[in-house]
């Protein structure tokens, strides 16, 4: 039997095959590679803080969703949260709490100098240091600064 994981993350791709690669701010390529290290990462940090993993792995999963529908960054997590509730609600098997959760992470995640929840805290954290790893900038200073805690938490 597949998990939630799993099963969300194969429809997620599906989803994102449907959006044309043409003028974006970031490759589909990119939103596919980061979704599903994104959701290894926060796992992870679920599993050390004490957070349910199942749920931060499918809410790094999600938190682009915003990007992937519109094809910008400007205002991506706000754009997110009302896309990833229908997602979440045809995918089927969630109750509407763990929806109201995930679309929350996803549409906070990029206030990274707001302490939110213990699951978008995993989220943003997630995030930067995803990006981190991929090389990618990060332009703003709590960005920057939200790193540097998780590499210290991590021991890296």
């Amino acid at each position: 039997m597949m998990n939630r994981i799993f099963t969300l993350q194969t429809q997620l791709l599906a989803a994102i095959d449907s959006y044309a690669d043409g003028e974006r701010d970031y490759p589909l390529s990119w939103e596919r590679l980061h979704l599903a290290s994104c959701a290894k990462i926060g796992q992870l940090l679920a599993v050390k803080r004490g957070v349910n993993p199942e749920l931060a792995a499918i809410a790094c999963s999600l938190h682009d969703f915003g990007r992937i529908v519109t094809g910008r960054q400007a205002n991506h997590a706000e754009n997110g949260y009302e896309p990833v509730k229908r997602f979440l609600t045809e995918c089927g098997g969630f109750s509407a709490e763990e929806i109201e959760c995930l679309a929350l992470a996803a549409k906070n995640h990029s206030s990274k100098q707001a302490v939110g929840t213990p699951l978008e805290e995993i989220v943003k954290d997630a995030d930067v240091l995803d990006c981190h790893q991929y090389g990618q900038s990060l332009e703003r200073p709590e960005q920057r600064e939200r790193l540097q805690k998780v590499l210290l938490e991590l021991g890296l």
